[in-house]
């Protein structure tokens, strides 16, 4: 592969583009990488147009998209930027979602009920060569793309930060999962601190849901009195369950209660949050740095997935 056929691609008008001047500066350290604006303009009926400012023909492009934007503004400036780059004669389109929305619905859950995750999947692989993204909602959606999905993991990222910024959070630790879906991020993060030298136990949550955002009832299983909690999610969106989770934890005797979370959405604000004694997110949601939101910066992660696909190497180290 040439490297001056690399280019990267983002809209200047949303906060992705600081992050892709970010990988860009990352990239040029070891290869030669072109950043080029995604023009996005709208028409007076509110339709969008949709264009890339230079030539694409023949070069490998990576499209960084903005994962704060609207749901479906991020839909479908996503699938006609793609399909602009197709159009436009790109060798190869490698689409960077670093939050992958609609993730979450990829089940049936209830009779009648549209199956968005897949739908996602069909519409990129119609014009996309592959996807990176982080620490995606449940690994089975993997299986909906026709084409391949790298789904990075930001708990390496994660153990080094919080062992180099907060120690002290990590003694006498307990690692919680809020139910059974998240027990698997728990058991990742316990395996990475251990590399660390970090020992840290399990507490899994059972909850009750009467509908989606609310929880009726929450129970602890596994011993937390005198321990610093962590949990370990994929999502805050309202925060309800963490709201509830922690208030369990704290009438069971846990020191400290802390989360993590990849993708920071805060849909209902921060204020309720303040139950919890530190909250850490990656920076896939731009501009999450609240008063005790701390961010862990997930972009050289991001940097280094596109600099190995680029040049053709494996990407299994950035899961190690």
């Amino acid at each position: 592969m040439i490297n001056d056929q690399i280019i990267l691609l983002a809209d200047p008008e949303s906060k992705s583009w600081a992050i892709a001047e970010e990988i860009l500066n990352y990239l040029q350290k070891k290869i030669h990488v072109k950043l080029i604006r995604v023009n996005i303009k709208s028409f007076r009926n509110k339709e969008k147009k949709i264009k890339i400012e230079e030539n694409v023909r023949k070069h490998t492009c990576f499209f960084l998209h903005d994962s704060g934007k609207h749901p479906e503004t991020w839909f479908f400036e996503l699938l006609a930027t793609l399909e602009a780059l197709k159009n436009a004669g790109a060798q190869e389109i490698t689409v960077i979602l670093p939050c992958l929305l609609y993730s979450r619905q990829d089940r049936k859950d209830e009779s009648r009920v549209a199956l968005t995750a897949k739908m996602i999947a069909d519409c990129i692989s119609m014009y996309a060569n592959r996807v990176v993204t982080i620490d995606l909602h449940a690994d089975q959606i993997q299986g909906f793309y026709n084409i391949s999905l790298d789904n990075l993991r930001s708990f390496p990222v994660v153990a080094s930060y919080l062992k180099e910024n907060h120690p002290e959070l990590l003694d006498n630790l307990v690692l919680a999962a809020t139910d059974a879906g998240s027990v698997k991020l728990a058991y990742a993060f316990a395996k990475r601190l251990e590399k660390y030298g970090i020992k840290s136990e399990i507490a899994i949550g059972s909850k009750h849901r009467p509908k989606a955002g609310e929880v009726d009832e929450f129970k602890i299983i596994g011993n937390v009195q005198g321990k610093n909690v962590f949990i370990a999610e994929d999502i805050i969106d309202s925060g309800n369950t963490l709201v509830r989770c922690t208030e369990v934890l704290k009438k069971q005797g846990a020191k400290k209660v802390c989360v993590y979370a990849t993708h920071g959405i805060f849909t209902e604000g921060f204020e309720k949050l303040k139950i919890i004694d530190k909250i850490f997110v990656g920076n896939t949601f731009p501009e999450q740095n609240k008063e005790h939101v701390e961010v862990i910066p997930l972009t050289e992660l991001l940097a280094e997935a596109i600099y190995r696909e680029a040049v053709g190497e494996s990407l299994s180290v950035l899961f190690d």
